[in-house]
């Protein structure tokens, strides 16, 4: 019985992963729910079903009450044991079936499976954003909105569906109760219910306002103690725990002080509630026994009259704080909205076909790109990169080598101009096979908190162990591999390396990354400084190892050190994103411009970033 309700909703159901949610609270949230509505349907209906018949509880309060009243002790059972034992039937019975079902239904079908599908949902629509999104947020406040939306948005539904429905039960029953009795005993419940009313409409706009504030502080919190562990090194290596703790208590005293005003309201409100309650409960009794002793009212309806009033008072707080809740749920769905709900800044064109790579030429055509500036970068760019050719791109920092890559994998649009593969616009093509055509190692290398092989499988799921091992071995890394040991004692291939790979070392990591791009043989190779971060011995070895790789690809090399990609086919010496010279180290060097007062300044191997200004 529980596996066939929990199999009812699939949180992995595929749906249109391109479309942007709407921008508005409830459109945000009806989108989500809308494939599960008729789930929903269910619990509202099992709901009002449950609180009619707990609400009809009370009444059959009052018919007993009334019976024992009416009736002699020893005829009750002659007279009404058919009756009382069906009452005692149905409590028995009924009533804990339609709870089990109840529970079924909340727990069991919806509230699991509703929370991780919207999840699942907004993480693949944030994974489709481009890179400059997720340069511009916390990684930690992109994950914690991503998982607070759905467990808020699932809260709100069943909370408005449910709980709120089946108080709403009790404040009606109580209404048509007395109502039937006397008007005069239905005035203080109306009014009680009138009032109650106005309360709402005092506290859900300040409630909404104030836990908005809350969420977002609190945001603001996670992300800004997630970036200090993050870049734990940096903190460490500079002394600076002092300034992150401050930065990290000046956010905590932003949260406590948004968390502070909005309990304010709710002491208020609460206080508030209380005397409406009390007033309530002294009108009604003092209104029953004035209508008792003029005989216009039964002991039991005096008994199911003060019982519902007790319930809905006991009620009513509940449903004050569950009010705030729901309305603390609208200010997270609010904020996860502002962050999720914004279009795809790079998209497919309909229907965009896989990119086919035959030959492996790239060109560039009239290429301009500012980062939205009005000028630099990249201007006007010419290039012709022939199928296997292989060739370095040099300049100082900012001239705009690494922008040309990006730009090559479409990781930002162009302004104007195009870019074609075999002939191929890459913005007609789609992304995933354009990226998956070109395997490029960079120099700030990252590696997935996982284990050593899932890293290097990275570059092609489902190799074997052998190739895994044998892509290692090529990128000179097979041997500090076998000596790995994580926390857990997982060895070798399967230990695990920390986020962002920080218990390698940085030629560790670079050697990882090459193992993987090896892994993954694309007929298209980007290398942008990828032996920058090994000592000399090691990436002679790899530099080996990359010429066997670079066979038959065409390939595109950024390298600072120049003696790293002097033998190339085809050096392009790029001086504020435009070509100013190109040919082989030997022409360049001939030739006497800006490649070879480059290559005499080098010291070390490296550029100076003065070299634009002496050109």
């Amino acid at each position: 019985m529980f596996g066939w309700f929990e199999k009812q909703i699939d949180p992995f159901a595929p749906f249109d992963e391109t479309q942007t949610p709407p921008k508005s609270v409830s459109g945000f949230a009806w989108y989500y729910l809308r494939p599960i509505r008729h789930w929903f349907l269910l619990l509202f209906v099992i709901a009002l079903v449950v609180g009619l018949f707990e609400a009809s509880l009370y009444i059959l309060i009052g018919w007993i009450v009334d019976l024992l009243t009416r009736s002699a002790p020893d005829r009750i059972w002659a007279e009404h044991g058919n009756a009382l034992l069906l009452v005692g039937a149905l409590v028995l019975f009924v009533r804990p079936i339609l709870h089990f079902l109840h529970g079924l239904v909340s727990n069991q079908l919806i509230v699991p499976q509703s929370t991780n599908m919207i999840r699942w949902r907004t993480h693949v629509y944030t994974l489709g954003h481009s890179v400059s999104y997720f340069q511009a947020d916390f990684a930690g406040r992109l994950a914690n909105r991503i998982m607070q939306a759905g467990g808020a948005i699932r809260s709100i539904a069943v909370t408005l569906l449910d709980t709120l429905l089946y108080v709403a039960i009790f404040a009606f029953t109580a209404l048509g109760v007395f109502s039937s009795v006397s008007p005069w005993l239905a005035l203080p419940m109306g009014l009680w219910i009138a009032c109650y009313v106005v309360l709402l409409y005092f506290f859900v706009p300040r409630a909404k306002e104030r836990s908005l504030k809350v969420a977002d502080t609190r945001s603001a919190l996670v992300g800004r103690v997630v970036d200090s562990y993050t870049n734990i090194l940096t903190v460490k290596l500079f002394a600076r725990a002092a300034e992150e703790r401050s930065a990290v208590s000046e956010s905590l005293a932003a949260n406590t002080h948004a968390f502070l005003d909005s309990m304010r309201l709710n002491t208020g409100v609460g206080g508030l509630l209380a005397f409406m309650n009390s007033a309530l409960l002294v009108a009604t009794g003092g209104l029953s026994i004035v209508l008792w002793r003029q005989g216009l009212m039964t002991t039991g309806e005096t008994a199911t009259g003060l019982s519902l009033v007790m319930r809905i008072l006991a009620m009513s707080g509940w449903v004050m704080h569950t009010v705030r809740d729901v309305f603390e749920n609208i200010g997270v769905v609010q904020e996860s909205m502002e962050t999720i709900a914004r279009p795809h800044g790079l998209v497919d064109a309909p229907s965009a076909p896989g990119l086919e790579v035959t030959q492996g030429e790239v060109r560039f055509e009239n290429v301009s790109f500012h980062y939205g500036r009005e000028e630099g970068i990249i201007e006007g760019l010419d290039l012709t990169i022939r199928a296997g050719e292989k060739v370095g791109l040099v300049g100082t920092s900012g001239a705009g080598k690494t922008t040309i890559t990006s730009l090559l994998l479409r990781l930002h649009d162009l302004e104007s101009g195009r870019i074609l593969i075999d002939g191929q616009d890459i913005a007609g093509v789609s992304q995933d096979s354009l990226r998956a055509s070109i395997a490029m190692v960079t120099q700030d290398t990252s590696l997935l908190h996982r284990s050593i092989r899932d890293n290097i499988l990275y570059g092609r799921p489902g190799a074997r162990q052998r190739e895994v091992e044998q892509a290692a071995r090529l990128a000179h890394a097979h041997d500090f591999i076998m000596q790995l040991e994580d926390h857990r004692g997982r060895r070798g291939y399967d230990a695990h390396v920390g986020e962002r790979g920080v218990k390698l070392s940085g030629g560790q990591r670079q050697r990882i990354a090459i193992a993987r791009v090896i892994l993954k043989d694309a007929p298209i190779l980007v290398l942008d400084e990828a032996t920058s971060a090994l000592d000399s011995e090691v990436e002679g070895a790899i530099q080996e190892s990359l010429s066997t790789l670079m066979e038959g690809k065409t390939v595109i090399a950024i390298a600072h050190r120049l003696s790293t990609i002097a033998a190339l086919d085809r050096l392009v010496v790029i001086d504020r994103g435009r070509i100013v010279e190109e040919g082989s180290h030997r022409e360049l060097l001939a030739r006497g411009g800006l490649y070879a007062r480059l290559w005499r300044r080098q010291s070390g191997g490296f550029l100076g970033a003065d070299e634009t200004a002496a050109n």
